[in-house]
């Protein structure tokens, strides 16, 4: 019988995405039973290697955070249980703890644990990376969840890049031809661009000649809105793709300009150029899209850098409004002409 192995990665669908490479090498040895949470649960159904899927709200993750409740606890060990896992490799951030899981997990029976901790944990890692020590902090996010795996016995073997299954063709929504997608949402006001920014760009690239999609959520309508105005050859498709829909718009574009968010990282998990707007709240060296043709545009030096603001600090937003809608013009044409991927840092972080 295959061993089981808990993989987890409890928060939102771009960082369930990053974890790909690291749930493949997991996958390769064992099968995967994908610990995520609700805002992941999509992203983690077309990640390659997962075989089955708990779905919990950590009460130390989700924003707004649920009560902590015996009840709520008592479900996540009964249901680790259920699934006869008896190792799992935690993946977190830089900035989380994975010792509030490995406690559960542990109550849950599971044997063997791996993470990555700051913090002293005692009996609840036996696998245990400490960061800024035997673990860089300035890598990017695949690298970290992959040396984590590693770590815990489960090197990669392939190219380590970001990946997605079941992307369906989605001309029937775009139409036929070349197109560029815009996506001005993010799910914090300290990662958009101003939308009338947007929308110039958008009618500056429509004179040049692309044909636009906009992309965005059931709640982005106002902002594709005000873009569409301004480009009125575009096609508006927010809140009309799922995830794997939105995955085959963004495969079928030749770029896609977006913030420091989630679809981001969908675009490069289906290998297309991006021209991110990356506010710098986050470092880009570990946040920003990762294995593709990329141009990183803001000032990464800004005073809200490494803030993890939710609303800008800085009157103005000056890391994002700095950039002009020519500037972003330009990089699109750079991406979309790309043919080779991003070089890379010597310490093998992609520029």
């Amino acid at each position: 019988m295959t061993d089981r192995v808990l993989v987890a990665r409890l928060d939102s669908m771009g960082d369930v995405l990053l974890s790909g490479p690291a749930v493949r090498a997991v996958a390769r040895r064992a099968e995967v039973v994908l610990l995520c949470g609700p805002r992941g649960a999509d992203a983690a159904a077309m990640l390659p290697g997962v075989s089955r899927r708990i779905v919990w709200e950590a009460p130390w993750i989700v924003d707004p955070a649920p009560p902590v409740t015996g009840g709520a606890l008592d479900e996540l060990v009964a249901r680790v249980r259920a699934e006869g896992v008896r190792e799992a490799v935690i993946l977190t951030s830089f900035h989380q703890s994975p010792l509030p899981l490995a406690l559960l997990l542990r109550l849950a029976g599971v044997a063997r644990i791996a993470g990555a901790s700051v913090d002293y944990p005692g009996s609840l890692l036996d696998v245990r990376l400490r960061p800024g020590e035997d673990l860089p902090e300035d890598i990017p996010e695949p690298e970290r969840a992959l040396a984590i795996a590693t770590a815990a016995g489960f090197p990669s073997s392939d190219d380590g890049l970001l990946r997605v299954e079941g992307v369906p063709d989605t001309s029937r929504l775009t139409g036929g031809g070349t197109y560029t997608v815009l996506h001005p949402g993010a799910a914090v006001p300290a990662r958009r661009w101003p939308v009338e920014r947007f929308a110039r760009t958008a009618r500056l690239l429509e004179d040049a000649g692309r044909r636009l999609v906009l992309t965005g959520g059931p709640g982005e309508r106002e902002l594709t809105g005000a873009i569409a105005e301004r480009a009125p050859a575009s096609i508006d498709l927010a809140g009309a793709c799922a995830l794997p829909e939105l995955a085959g718009v963004l495969a079928g574009a030749d770029a896609v300009v977006v913030g420091n968010t989630g679809p981001a990282h969908l675009a490069a998990a289906v290998g297309t150029p991006v021209v991110s707007l990356f506010s710098p709240v986050v470092p880009a060296v570990r946040w920003a899209p990762y294995g593709v043709p990329r141009r990183i545009l803001g000032d990464q030096g800004a005073a809200c850098r490494g803030s993890r603001a939710r609303e800008c600090p800085i009157p103005g937003h000056p890391c994002l409004t700095g950039v002009s809608p020519e500037e972003v013009v330009a990089a699109v044409d750079e991406v979309a002409g790309a043919g080779v991927p991003a070089p890379l840092h010597a310490n093998g972080a992609k520029v």
